[in-house]
């Protein structure tokens, strides 16, 4: 049985030289490390940035391409010198290697995500490492906001992880660039992500790289919410995740620690649904939903705007202050005769059960 799973997630600043190229050395070493867990039987999933930063000199251009199309082009490119790297580099350590390039239509699909996290749970039950990468060749966001923080953090809770890492060229999370300020300090560990602290934190991007400090503390929390803790840092020098798990890593933790984990359904409903409508509930539903983990009944209903049908995905609020997501039971239409009758239906039905229920 594996002692437990960790889902590290490295930047593209993280594998790039001074020069702008792929630097083989430094993904040997987090190879190396990531073998070394594996070893002593963790299970690790890898998601990489780099597929830019590893195709656009074979493109010819001089330095990193700031066009949409450019950049496309040189993810095309890279991806495949990329992949290569990792395989052979895993290899020396007899390590089979899987490829995943995933978009975020393939988590709003809900087929499409159980599907991810099938293949994903079969590939860890082989021991092989899954190498999971945004699609770049189509996806835009990818390029532009640095979503593949986000998305390790949204692989993590579909594993229910026990941890991510989230690997940078910045050994921590500082209150100000420490690039720029000499004097800025470093949190060791921050228990919840706030946000006046995303407000405060200096954002910067890296040279190749597409996403900042911000990008990844939105990733912790994301993580954190459904049960991950989250570690940010360089991953550099000796057992390095090793000392990452023993509390010892060069950077910042973030997250409770709790093991209070998310269900796939919920994580889907929450983080990648389309809510098609949404009802009003009174102080005594809202409640309910939050304080007690009760399914919503019409009897808390104030008003509903739809239009919307059953399994769908709706959302709940509170004086107008968004409180719930989840997957409503019937048809606006059905709801609206419901709230116009005295039935014992209005009081057991439940509109939204409290399994298909997130709060906020």
């Amino acid at each position: 049985m594996a002692k437990g799973l960790l889902v590290i997630k490295i930047g593209s600043s993280s594998l790039t030289s001074k020069t702008g190229h792929l630097d083989h050395s430094r993904l040997v070493h987090f190879v190396e490390e990531m073998t070394h867990l594996m070893d002593e039987n963790y299970q690790v999933v890898l998601v990489t940035s780099g597929a830019v930063a590893a195709g656009y000199s074979s493109m010819g251009y001089a330095q990193r391409p700031r066009t949409i199309q450019q950049k496309q082009a040189s993810a095309a490119v890279g991806q495949s010198i990329l992949m290569q790297a990792y395989t052979e580099a895993f290899r020396q350590h007899q390590y089979v290697t899987a490829q995943l390039l995933v978009t975020r239509a393939d988590f709003r699909d809900a087929t499409r995500f159980k599907h991810i996290s099938e293949t994903l749970t079969e590939l860890l039950k082989r021991r092989v490492i899954p190498i999971i990468n945004e699609n770049d060749t189509t996806s835009v966001d990818e390029l532009t906001f640095g979503d593949n923080d986000l998305l390790s953090a949204l692989v993590s809770g579909m594993l229910h992880a026990d941890m991510l890492c989230l690997l940078t060229d910045i050994n921590g999370v500082y209150d100000q660039n420490p690039f720029h300020h000499k004097h800025a300090k470093k949190y060791h560990y921050i228990d919840t992500v706030s946000d006046h602290l995303l407000t405060e934190i200096d954002e910067s991007v890296s040279r190749v790289g597409t996403g900042g400090m911000r990008s990844k503390l939105i990733a912790a929390k994301t993580a954190n919410d459904a049960g991950v803790s989250a570690f940010i840092g360089t991953g550099l020098g000796k057992h390095s995740f090793s000392d990452v798990l023993l509390g010892k890593g060069n950077g910042t933790y973030v997250g409770h620690f709790s093991k209070k984990t998310m269900s796939l359904t919920k994580q889907w409903i929450l983080y990648h649904s389309h809510p098609v409508g949404h009802v009003q509930v009174d102080s005594g539903a809202a409640l309910a939903l939050l304080k007690q983990n009760k399914s919503l009944l019409p009897a808390g209903v104030v008003s509903a705007k739809g239009p919307f049908s059953a399994g769908d995905i709706i959302d709940v609020y509170e004086n107008h202050l968004l409180i719930g997501r989840g997957k409503v039971s019937c048809s606006d239409e059905e709801l609206q005769t419901l709230l116009t009758t005295q039935s014992k239906e209005k009081l057991t039905k439940a509109i939204i059960n409290r399994n298909f229920l997130v709060t906020i």
